[in-house]
């Protein structure tokens, strides 16, 4: 049994404490949205609420489920976080796993074309334009398609193909009779969870979190995403469809404007939350993998 010295004791003392301060500072905002939608928004305003909920109020919430565009832009978001992920996913493996082996001809070369594509964009109005002759401006492709790989990803990818994949395992396969697809199907991909679950995690969370291309290429209020709603929201203060202006002063309408603000928050990021959870394992996973050598 290891004995600690008093240097070491002191120095995990420290490191204790600073986590402890680190956790409480990133849970703190957290807590206080989930209990200011759950809270009287008037004691929110006065900021008489601190931690826990005070004067329990689920009428934010119901202001939110009846309105359409909340509705709506959660449907969106949703079909495109689905839709958007399986393709951004599709095209990060078929464009990893060749550039991952030795055999591929022209690998180097082609890679150097991605990395070159990291710095040196054709701009915003250039890509707009390219946007609008393909035909996609106000469609629901163009939340898909301008985004449908990440080039940073595929890096990612590409590196643990190479580092936690080994060759031996491409000999074998292709001894036994596999093509290609097989090989990567059957042996890489079963052998690949850790990196296909950050790598669905950061494509969803993207999609999830996406407004700028929505505000740049989306007229139709009905294909607007959520983020986008919220933007309205919070943003412009666009919360009096949800208020009823003729029979509430201006005080409690800024009260029930209030109370929405935070409990939008709360919906919105309901699913992320959901999801973590289900990748977790296999980022620990990936945290391991390489670890132990020999």
């Amino acid at each position: 049994m290891l004995v600690e010295s008093r240097g070491d004791r002191i120095f995990n003392i420290i490191n204790h404490f600073l986590l402890i301060i680190i956790t409480l500072i990133v849970i703190y905002p957290l807590v206080f949205v989930l209990s200011a939608s759950f809270s009287d928004p008037q004691a929110v305003l006065r900021g008489e609420m601190f931690l826990w909920p005070k004067g329990i109020n689920l009428h934010s919430y119901e202001k939110i489920f009846q309105n359409k565009d909340i509705l709506r832009g959660y449907t969106n978001t949703l079909i495109y976080t689905s839709v958007g992920t399986l393709i951004n996913l599709v095209m990060t493996i078929l464009a990893a796993y060749p550039l991952s082996r030795k055999d591929f001809i022209g690998r180097n070369a082609i890679m150097a074309l991605f990395v070159f594509t990291m710095f040196f964009s054709g701009g915003l109005i250039p890509t707009y334009m390219l946007i609008k002759n393909l035909g996609m401006l106000n469609t629901f492709w163009v939340m898909i398609i301008p985004n449908a790989v990440s080039i940073w990803n595929i890096i990612i990818m590409r590196t643990f193909f190479q580092q936690s994949i080994p060759n031996e395992l491409h000999e074998a396969a292709t001894i036994d009779g596999c093509s290609n697809i097989q090989t990567l199907t059957r042996i890489i991909l079963p052998l690949s969870m850790p990196i296909i679950a950050v790598t669905i995690l950061f494509y969803a969370v993207g999609h999830w979190n996406a407004f700028f291309n929505a505000m740049l290429y989306l007229s139709d209020k009905d294909k607007f995403p959520l983020q986008l709603i919220l933007r309205e929201i919070l943003i412009q203060g666009q919360t009096n469809d949800m208020v009823k202006m003729s029979t509430e002063s201006a005080i409690k309408q800024q009260r029930e404007v209030e109370g929405i603000k935070y409990a939008v928050l709360v919906v919105a990021n309901i699913p992320v939350l959901l999801l973590y959870p289900f990748l977790q394992r296999y980022f620990v996973k990936g945290v391991m993998i390489g670890a132990i050598k020999g």
